[in-house]
């Protein structure tokens, strides 16, 4: 048999067992509905049933045969779906409900597969069409695999004793170790003092008027991380490429002027120093992308690569504005704020601190309210 000729992963005995355990235990729906949606249903007939035992739950009503048999009815698709009758045959296909969870991991386990078989056939036409840059085929490819990946990523409610307890295990750790610096060091000894460091699950906005040094201390808090701390940095710079910035890194790093370094115009007696300081900086485990334009999704697919492949301790980003939204809008605002949104789950995602710049408006200059915006 072909690949043409398979049919779709699915499990219609999983999907009938999961609908006549919801009918003999209604509250098993709260456990199902965290992770289970109706497109997972392979069947449309036992979907439309999933559908109406999701609306008499979000009407907190009772959920029985004869108020799932008059919904049905309601919705007009009473008949659609097999009558009384498969609605009977439902209850009949399961002794019980204790393994409703059991049955809604299977049937979103065979929606997964289906998923990724439709991802894969999207990912091959896109790779046979030779008009299309091999980049943005790339691209297009990882959004396609991470918006399956992303529909995974759920939290359960957790008792509040296990969070105390692991919080409690981090205090004695960090009163043993007896250091203020709980987070990734900036270098900044009252800015430290201050935050502890740059905190794991944090999105921290460093906002300036342009022209006020917003670059130059994001490089410096990266090389601090990298070189005196070893920390694993990814730098995402969309203003300038990965040379200007490395050039800022070996200026801050020898105190040669810039400008000459750009022109290499330098001393004799600096040629020790920035060999050293070249040296030095390719031993780091920073990583830079100055991808121009890179949108969010880009952005986390990159940082979940190098998290899997070298570990991730501090992601920098040069600056918020010059990112692209997801879905183009007449609200530059809006954009921003669901940017930001998605670089706030990143950080929690990865569990790592998340440094980004935003420029502020020179406006203020001109308004009597001197309160910043940004531009």
């Amino acid at each position: 048999m072909t690949t043409i000729d398979r049919l779709p992963p699915h499990s219609l005995e999983a999907e009938e067992a999961i609908l006549g355990s919801l009918l003999i235990d209604p509250d098993a729906i709260f456990d199902v509905s965290i992770f289970l949606r109706p497109e997972a249903f392979y069947s449309a007939q036992n979907q439309t049933v999933f559908e109406a035992i999701l609306a008499l739950s979000d009407r907190r009503e009772p959920l029985d045969l004869i108020t799932l048999t008059e919904e049905l009815r309601r919705q007009e698709q009473l008949e659609k779906v097999g009558g009384e009758a498969y609605i009977i045959s439902l209850i009949n296909a399961v002794p019980t409900a204790i393994n409703a969870v059991s049955y809604g991991r299977v049937v979103e386990a065979a929606s997964l597969r289906r998923k990724l078989i439709g991802a894969a056939s999207t990912i091959a036409n896109l790779a046979y069409d030779e008009a299309e840059d091999v980049n943005i085929v790339i691209d297009r490819s990882e959004q396609a695999l991470f918006s399956i990946s992303e529909q995974r990523t759920t939290r359960d409610l957790v008792p509040v004793k296990q969070i105390a307890r692991e919080y409690l295990e981090r205090i004695e750790q960090l009163h043993e170790r007896g250091d203020d610096i709980i987070g990734v060091p900036t270098g900044f000894t009252d800015l430290d003092r201050l935050l502890g460091g740059l905190n794991k699950s944090d999105l921290l906005i460093l906002a300036a008027r342009p022209g006020m040094g917003k670059t130059a201390l994001q490089t410096g808090i990266a090389l601090t991380a990298a070189t005196r701390y070893g920390k694993r940095v990814a730098m995402f710079n969309l203003e300038m490429s990965g040379e200007q910035l490395v050039q800022r890194m070996i200026a801050t790093e020898t105190r040669i002027d810039s400008q000459r370094l750009r022109r290499g115009q330098l001393h004799e007696h600096e040629w020790p120093i920035f060999m050293e300081a070249i040296g030095r900086l390719s031993e780091t485990r920073i990583f830079i992308d100055d991808t121009p334009s890179i949108t969010s999704n880009q952005l986390r697919t990159k940082c979940r690569r190098l998290y899997a492949e070298h570990g991730l301790d501090l992601i920098v980003i040069d600056y918020l504005q010059l990112m692209q939204a997801e879905r183009s809008t007449n609200n530059r605002v809006q954009e921003i704020s669901e940017i930001s949104r998605a670089l706030k789950g990143l950080a929690r995602e990865l569990d790592v601190p998340v440094l980004a710049a935003a420029q502020l408006s020179r406006a203020v200059e001109q308004r009597a309210d001197k309160r910043p915006l940004l531009s």
